[in-house]
């Protein structure tokens, strides 16, 4: 087999994962930001594997997909809107000199994110949050959240890097 279809197939394995990880979070909401979370490793492994190109896809077709059959958008929207291409971008910032500027970086990507689902989905996440401090609290512990899941996502793609993809190698 030809090292671009090994690349193709890995990618559209990865994104098949993605898919049922999805599903899997439309279904049980007591996990959806961890499940999809979870999920965004697929779009991280592609990159490991075979470039940000083949992350970039597992992106665009397990956000397709998963808005085609997933009976409950809001797992997909969540990957849509952050998740999924966050490891991308990552890898992107992560070649970038100088830690703080990267986290800053990160934290910007971040925020805009966070400002985009609140202008689109406020009304879900006022009700959720209350009036009147509620974009404080969603700021402030959105970003501790952040910076706790950066750090364990890297954590998690080192351990791929270290026992799993090995493996896998294309």
């Amino acid at each position: 087999m030809s090292k671009k279809t090994r690349k193709m197939t890995l990618s559209a394995l990865f994104a098949a994962l993605t898919v049922i990880l999805l599903y899997i979070a439309s279904v049980w909401p007591t996990g959806r930001f961890g499940l999809v979370a979870a999920a965004s490793l697929f779009a991280a492994a592609a990159v490991v594997e075979a470039g940000l190109g083949s992350g970039f896809a597992v992106f665009a077709v397990s956000a397709a997909i998963g808005m085609l059959i997933v009976p409950n958008r809001a797992a997909p929207l969540l990957y849509i809107f952050f998740f999924g291409y966050y490891p991308m971008v990552k890898s992107l910032i992560e070649r970038v000199k100088g830690t703080v500027l990267q986290w800053v970086l990160k934290l910007v990507v971040f925020n805009a994110a966070l400002t985009a689902i609140w202008f689109l989905f406020g009304e879900l996440l006022v009700g959720f949050l209350g009036y009147g401090h509620g974009a404080l609290i969603a700021y402030l512990g959105g970003n501790v959240a952040f910076v706790l899941f950066d750090y364990g996502f890297t954590k998690l793609i080192w351990f791929y890097i270290d026992r799993i993809s090995k493996k896998v190698r294309v």
